[in-house]
Formats: structure tokens, sequence, C-alpha cells
């Protein structure tokens, strides 16, 4: 304790608080004295160790009998008069004042506090919702230390429950049920913290905790041979109310729906085999009509040409009797000129035309 801005640390432990308590022993030098009721933890506010605290469950920061101490009290120990900064990083808020009104949401992540004239000690308050650990660092000018701590999850509040929407008749299937304060912490239930059932078609059934994850149980349902819906449902105990933080969700259900899945196969492969043979059947009948459609259009084509055919033939037929005929007119006409020239020409008489 001779170097200058040396951090001093020292640890004590009792039954009902952990303290973390050292003095300075230099001009801006700081060190910290953490109390916590909860002994269990064996947390000495280490990153790897950190403090334990109780989440403030029923809404308030204080001490009280149902929930116990829901906060840390972090007294920093500095040269008199200096200003002391206290950061909170995470989960964790800090307060200069606990109590009946304090709620959930009225801390802060900074607060700094200069001791009373000739005093050496600031004192605030550390609370979390949350399980996971946050860091509290105290500081002054040129020195700085820090704390860890965590919150221990609150009652159970909330449940939920999954399971597969769909199985094979006699097959069994897993249905997880997850259990959380009423700050969403996982809760591993107990005869304190809220007992966790399942309830399978009305028949109680077994549920589980996962090993290594809190909050979390599961349950191994065998659906009926006979097909239909499995209800499955999980109930947790109706936890103390807390209006101002909403209302707790004490049942979750789901629902497995089961059906023999061979027999669903074998209809679907009926089903398919049915259509093939009918689409099969509909494509040749679709060939047979459009080739009777084509054979009667070639021949209407064809009757078509061959009466345009007779027509012309008949015109031609009708054009050549007509020249003929005018021939004929024409040939009678000269020879009946050409008599009359030869008689009246009888030394120049003209050929007749046959």
């Amino acid at each position: 304790m001779n170097s200058f801005k040396k951090i001093a640390l020292a640890l004590a432990a009792a039954m009902t608080l952990g303290t973390l308590a050292a003095v300075p022993a230099s001009a801006n030098s700081v060190s910290v004295a953490v109390t916590t009721n909860i002994t269990a933890s064996g947390g000495t506010g280490a990153a790897t160790a950190p403090y334990s605290v109780n989440v403030p469950s029923d809404n308030t920061v204080d001490t009280s009998t149902a929930t116990g101490t829901e906060f840390l009290t972090i007294t920093a120990t500095v040269v008199a008069g200096t200003p002391v900064t206290f950061t909170a990083v995470g989960n964790a808020k800090l307060l200069q004042a606990t109590g009946s009104t304090v709620t959930s949401t009225s801390g802060v992540s900074t607060i700094t506090v200069t001791p009373a004239a000739g005093a050496t000690t600031a004192v605030i308050y550390a609370y979390t919702t949350s399980t996971s650990a946050s860091a509290i660092t105290t500081s002054v000018t040129g020195a700085s230390t820090t704390i860890y701590f965590k919150g221990v999850a609150g009652p159970a509040w909330a449940v939920a429950l999954s399971a597969p929407a769909s199985a094979n008749v006699g097959s069994s299937v897993k249905a997880t049920a997850t259990v959380k304060d009423i700050f969403g912490n996982p809760v591993s239930v107990t005869a304190t913290t809220g007992i966790v059932e399942a309830v399978v078609n009305g028949v109680f059934a077994d549920l589980v905790e996962v090993a290594g994850t809190p909050g979390t149980y599961e349950s191994l349902v065998t659906v009926p041979l006979t097909g239909g819906t499995t209800a499955i449902s999980a109930t947790i105990a109706t936890p103390t109310a807390v209006p101002t933080l909403g209302t707790a969700t004490t049942t979750a259900s789901a629902f497995v729906t089961s059906a023999d899945l061979a027999a669903q196969i074998a209809l679907a492969n009926a089903a398919l085999a049915a259509e093939r043979i009918a689409s099969a059947k509909a494509l040749s009948d679709a060939k047979i009509a459009s080739d009777a459609a084509l054979a009667a259009a070639v021949k209407a084509e064809q009757d078509k040409a061959a009466a345009a055919l007779a027509a012309k033939d008949a015109e031609i037929t009708k054009l050549k009797a007509d020249n003929a005929a005018a021939l004929a007119a024409i040939k009678k006409a000269f020879n009946a000129l050409a008599v009359k020239w030869n008689k009246a020409n009888p030394k120049s008489k003209v050929s007749l035309v046959k």
C-alpha cells in the first residue's frame, strides 16, 4: 500500500452478508466495500465469481420478507472530498436510495457522488433484472476498481410449450416447456419458485428439466394408435400478482395431430396412379379428337378443291362448245356468201370452208 494509484482490496464473508472492503492509502486512490445478503453462491465479485443478488421480481428495489435484498450496497472509500463516479455496464442499474417506491426501471447507468465535507465514503446501490453478469466500475481521477454481480431469478412467472404439429400413430414426440421469471430469466422450478406440471389428454405426465439448461423441461408423449389430436398442456403455480409488470402466463398448450402415415402414403400413391391413368387417357382422347378434326379438315379442303376443279372443267367445256358453235356459224355464213359469189362469178369461184 505504498505505491501511487494502487487499489487495495480485501475480502470478508459473513453468514448473512458478503462484504468486500479496503481502505485507500494515498491521494487519488479508491477502494470498495460490497454488501449482499446472498452468500450461497460464494461470489467474490470477480468476473469469474460474481456476487449474487435477487432480481426485484415484485417491481420494488428494497428489502422485503418475500424476496430478500434486491440490491448490492456499494461503499467507496476515497480521499476526503474526492468525487466518485460509479458506472454500470450490462443489465445493472444504479440508485442513490432504495425503498418501496423504487421500481425496476428507476435506476441509471452512471452516478457521481461527492462525500460530505470531511467524509471519505460514497454509497450507492446496484440492482439487476438479469441473471447474466454485469459490471460496476468505481473510479476517481487516476484510479478505479471493478466488481461483477448477477441476478438470481425470481419465481416462475410465464410458461411456454412447444411440440411437433403432426406425428405418426403410436409414435413418441417431445414436448418442451420453458419457464421464466417476470423479467424473462429462465427458472428452475422448486417448491418456492413454482411447480411445473404437464397434462396429456387429461392425464398427468412427467416433465424433466434438461441438464445444463435451466428452465427448460421435456416430456416424451406417445400419441394413440387410433390417430386424432393429442392435447398437451403445461402449468405453473400462480405467482403473486405484480400488476405494474403485466399478467403472468401460468398455462400453455400444444396440439399434435396423429395419423397413419403409411396408410396416407398408400392413399397418396393410389391417387397419383389414378391421376396418371386419367392423364394418359385424356391425352389419348385428345389425340384421337385432334386426328379426327385434322382428317375432317383435310377432306373438306380436298372436297372444296375438287368442286372448284369440276366447275373450272365445266366452264372450259362450255367455252369450247360456244367456240365451236360460233365457228360453225361463221363457216355457214361464209359458205353461203361463197355460193352466191360463185354463181355470180363462175370464172372466179372460191372454195367452201369445211
